[in-house]
């Protein structure tokens, strides 16, 4: 696979546009939520008309052909994602304060001048979308949780959530294939919980069941990303030896996929949340990615969002909000599991996870006294890993 090197070039040109990605936020990854306007629902029961999965395989479908050196219709696929999954995007965008709108409309027209490799525009468009689709998925519960009580409303919701999920599933699968990890199975189970907890009209039931699915995808693109041994950061960094447009393929790839991922360490951890922002950014040199360094950065990332749950959790004590943060924090203990194995080793990392569970039962059973001392300890651990992981 080869591309002239004024295309490589061009990449970095591009990348002002996308590289806009490290200049917005979600507000810690909070949606903001605000009285829906007539227009809004009528833009949402537009969406629900769409078949997405449809739709989206179709548009990767032609830009696949850039892998077998064929003519790419742009035309198509910019007709597509215009009159089929713009206004989805738009809605996901202004709810999240992103630009992915923009950055996909960039690529696409990148792709039909020859501007930007026709390979990485077919992966920018896959893995942007991806980020929409989970963003979706995330709008869909924030609106079961506006919506709670009324059975068939909230149930549609989630139903639309599935949707939304079977989309991204081939990503699960291939990171669970990669990894020996079984997120497939863990994120069916928490959409079970969900709809037991729906049926049972257990909110508390159906937040715990919302987080495993979250922060199961959050994992999935962890994964795909600064993870070792299979991360982008990693494929890129080797392929950077031998086939430098292959290489910044993988470095795009990377960068996409890492959307899904910025806002939410930006929110807790600016700083690492940046570093790993650069070194997919396509104006950064593929052949000074250094995926242990971005590994790293991820670790201390996800540690420092653990220890803000649970300071959430230790001010909430007695609440159900403090059972939700306590899951929270053991599934980001999870996310960097095989990492802090390595890092502090298997017995530690038991410990630590046997840690989290306790808390959470803990919190359940409200006892303040016997949580806070948990409490200390996980975040203790946490912040061992933070250091270590520099």
């Amino acid at each position: 696979m080869s591309i002239k090197f004024k295309v490589l070039a061009s990449m970095a040109a591009l990348s002002i546009v996308l590289g806009a990605c490290g200049k917005t936020e979600e507000t810690a990854n909070k949606p903001k939520v605000e009285n829906k306007k007539e227009a809004e629902k009528q833009d949402e029961s537009k969406e629900k008309e769409i078949n997405y999965a449809d739709v989206f395989k179709e548009a990767t479908t032609e830009l696949e052909k850039a892998k077998e050196g064929k003519e790419v219709d742009y035309d198509k696929v910019t007709e597509l994602y215009k009159s089929n999954l713009q206004e989805l995007v738009k809605n996901r965008d202004e709810e999240f304060k992103d630009t992915i709108d923009e950055k996909i409309t960039a690529a696409l027209a990148a792709g039909k001048d020859g501007s930007l490799d026709k390979v990485v525009v077919k992966q920018l468009f896959d893995k942007l979308m991806q980020k929409v689709f989970y963003t979706s998925i995330k709008h869909d519960f924030t609106e079961v949780s506006e919506k709670w009580g009324k059975t068939d409303e909230v149930k549609a919701e989630v139903e639309e959530a599935k949707k939304y999920y079977a989309i991204l599933k081939t990503t699960v699968e291939k990171r669970d294939a990669a990894y020996g990890t079984n997120l497939v199975s863990v994120i069916d189970g928490g959409f079970s919980e969900i709809e037991k907890a729906i049926d049972n009209n257990d909110q508390l039931g159906f937040n715990l069941g919302k987080q495993v699915v979250d922060k199961s995808l959050m994992k999935t693109f962890y994964l795909a990303t600064g993870a070792l041994p299979n991360g982008y950061a990693t494929k890129a960094s080797n392929e950077s030896k031998t086939d430098a447009a292959l290489a910044k393929i993988e470095q795009a790839e990377g960068w996409a996929f890492y959307q899904s991922l910025y806002s939410y360490l930006n929110g807790h951890a600016p700083e690492e949340a940046a570093f790993i922002e650069k070194q997919f950014n396509l104006e950064t040199d593929v052949t000074t990615i250094d995926p242990a360094a971005v590994n790293k950065a991820f670790i201390r990332g996800f540690a420092k969002i653990a220890i803000d749950e649970y300071g959430e959790s230790k001010e909430t004590l007695g609440e159900d909000k403090a059972v939700i943060t306590g899951l929270e924090g053991a599934l980001f203990i999870d996310i960097i599991g095989e990492d802090i194995k390595s890092l502090m080793g298997e017995d530690a990392y038991k410990t630590l996870t046997e840690q989290a569970q306790k808390y959470v039962e803990t919190a359940k059973a409200k006892d303040k006294a016997a949580a806070e001392g948990q409490l200390n300890e996980l975040i203790s651990t946490l912040n061992t890993i933070v250091e270590k992981a520099k």
